[in-house]
């Protein structure tokens, strides 16, 4: 079992012990790794939306993770010590593949392994009590991307909500095309990003927050649409000459605007959902909307193991997409609490944690 550096015997972490508000910052052990397991120092974990609805513990919550557990899904660290049967060199930067798949189902048998059918979680507590808020983590080696480019911390951590943007870019074949993305949190930033770099024409952002559009506008978006104060369908309408968008990318998760889509969507088109609907979805005229359109529509979940990470790795290596400016907000984790305060009251797009601070 080979080490790069003196290990200590105890760290801190961000641990969930039970149901209720927050997280504890306790000092544990640092665990030891076994079999194909590697103990990777963290340094850098980005927050997800996702960890909202584990650190208020909502219904949410009580579907996507399994307590006990330590949050952050969105890891980056180097390997510091590996299990026996760990193929991974010591001093390797990674990134987490956070789908845990089992590599026997069908999916797993036929190249879907990130929605395999008995999927764990790394920070959801799926499978794993393990997490990336904490100084070190416990990862098997096969759910390791090793970095084969020179990357920052802060980098290495987006890769994984960058990889979820890309999946779904990649699925709506937007060059030469305009893109719609409804929804301008952190995902739908990043597909504008992407898009821009497949070779999207124009992109048109659309949010209820001026604030929001605002930073879409900043970061590349071509037009902005306030659908608090306009009515999106009639935009499209008008903006395409009453043909209807060609590529949608619902981001927001808001089954009304999930809902409206498919009218906005010209005939041929393609719409891919990343958002998480909480309510039922429902279409008004299903042959005209939908049928007649011989529309095509996707979902994601997760990244396209491990193509997606080689192809976001050389996005941000070469430049082609900067994740850096999506990061509006970084702090030591040990002041978490301000970090999830920032972040539920809407005033971040992406925070970054730091568990050595």
């Amino acid at each position: 079992m080979a080490t790069t550096s003196t290990v200590p015997a105890t760290m801190r972490a961000l641990v969930k012990t039970k149901e209720g508000m927050s997280f504890d910052l306790q000092e544990v052990s640092v665990p030891v790794p076994t079999g194909d397991e590697v103990l990777i120092k963290v340094d850098a974990v980005s927050v997800c939306g996702s960890d909202i609805n584990m650190y208020t513990w909502n219904d949410v919550a009580k579907v996507i993770a399994t307590i006990p557990f330590t949050p952050g899904h969105e890891c980056a660290g180097t390997v510091v010590k590996c299990g026996p049967d760990a193929n991974i060199q010591v001093g390797s930067k990674v990134g987490v593949e956070n789908h845990y798949y089992c590599g026997t189902c069908y999916q797993c048998t036929h190249d879907t392994r990130e929605i395999c059918l008995n999927m764990g979680q790394f920070g959801h507590g799926k499978q794993t009590p393990y997490g990336g808020c904490s100084e070190y983590t416990i990862v098997p080696a096969k759910f390791l991307y090793q970095l084969k480019r020179t990357l920052t911390p802060d980098q290495i951590a987006m890769l994984e909500p960058l990889g979820v943007a890309h999946n779904a870019v990649e699925r709506l074949d937007c060059k030469g095309e305009d893109v719609l993305i409804i929804g301008c949190g952190a995902v739908g930033i990043l597909v504008q990003k992407v898009a821009r770099s497949m070779g999207a024409t124009r992109i048109i952002a659309a949010d209820i927050d001026e604030e929001k559009l605002q930073f879409a506008k900043k970061l590349g978006a071509d037009v902005i649409v306030n659908t608090k104060e306009n009515d999106l369908k009639e935009f499209i309408k008008s903006f395409t000459g009453g043909v209807g968008m060609g590529r949608i990318c619902e981001c927001s998760g808001a089954a009304v605007m999930v809902n409206a889509t498919f009218p906005m969507l010209r005939k041929g088109g393609q719409l891919v959902l990343v958002g998480l609907p909480k309510q039922p979805l429902h279409v008004e005229n299903v042959l005209q909307d939908v049928v007649f359109k011989a529309m095509t529509m996707r979902t994601v979940h997760g990244r396209r193991i491990f193509h997606t990470w080689r192809e976001t790795e050389a996005l941000v290596a070469e430049g082609k997409v900067d994740v850096d400016e999506v990061i509006t907000h970084r702090f030591p984790m040990t002041q978490f609490e301000n970090a999830f305060k920032v972040l539920i009251a809407g005033q971040a797009c992406k925070i970054v944690l730091y568990p050595s601070q």
